[in-house]
């Protein structure tokens, strides 16, 4: 999930929060560098501050949205954050191309909804299961299926693995994993934090038909087995 806000406190919180949902998230602070992560990258559902430096987030989704089809994040879709709450400015985000939104200061219960609810409705358009080996993962209700299996993973192992299999077959560095999945990077960047939830990873899915392979001195990548 891709996160554009450029209240470092917000942001923060917003990250914080959909991190202990399960969700891997990628925080930027304006509206070019998220164009530039929507040019390589394809997220379930992007949520996007309307007010930003170097690119507004009304700008950002005009923008994606007259961009190329086979643009990766072309067609994400996207909730706006805004305080600005007049049926006019509703209109100008909503005929920009936002899918929804929300009005600041929010629920945060609220917003997860709103994020569900675009989740399913993106469901409708294409198929959202990841599907590796005998492992299956569904980025909207947040189920791994291991041969046929449901583990029990806790959010953190959820994160990783989620972020393996978008990554695959290409590699998910430690430095990308501690950003992506802790709140405080050094708390798991800088010890063998990642190496013990990876073991613990490695063992749940025994049987799965995958196997997560160290890369020396740079990640790791999940492949078929």
């Amino acid at each position: 999930m891709l996160v554009a806000e450029d209240d470092e406190t917000l942001g923060d919180v917003l990250a914080r929060g959909l991190r202990e949902q399960g969700y891997v998230v990628d925080l930027v602070p304006d509206g070019e560098t998220a164009a530039s992560y929507l040019r390589f990258y394809e997220y379930e559902v992007a949520v996007v501050d309307w007010r930003m430096p170097r690119l507004s987030g009304l700008d950002l989704i005009q923008r994606l949205r007259n961009g190329q089809p086979d643009t990766p994040g072309s067609a994400t879709p996207v909730l706006m954050l805004t305080a600005m709450d007049t049926p006019a400015d509703r209109i100008a985000g909503l005929d920009a191309g936002a899918d929804d939104y929300l009005v600041k200061p929010f629920d945060f219960g609220e917003l997860l909804a709103r994020l569900r609810a675009l989740q399913r409705r993106a469901r409708e358009v294409r198929q959202p299961r990841i599907v590796l080996g005998d492992l299956a993962f569904d980025p909207v209700s947040r189920e791994v299926l291991a041969a046929g299996q449901r583990p029990t993973l806790t959010v953190t192992e959820l994160g990783i693995l989620e972020m393996l299999l978008r990554r695959t077959p290409g590699v998910a560095t430690r430095r990308a994993i501690a950003q992506h999945v802790w709140d405080d990077e050094a708390d798991a960047f800088g010890s063998n934090t990642i190496d013990v939830h990876l073991a613990r990873l490695r063992a749940k899915l025994v049987g799965a038909g995958v196997r997560i392979e160290t890369v020396r001195g740079v990640g790791y990548r999940i492949v078929a087995a």
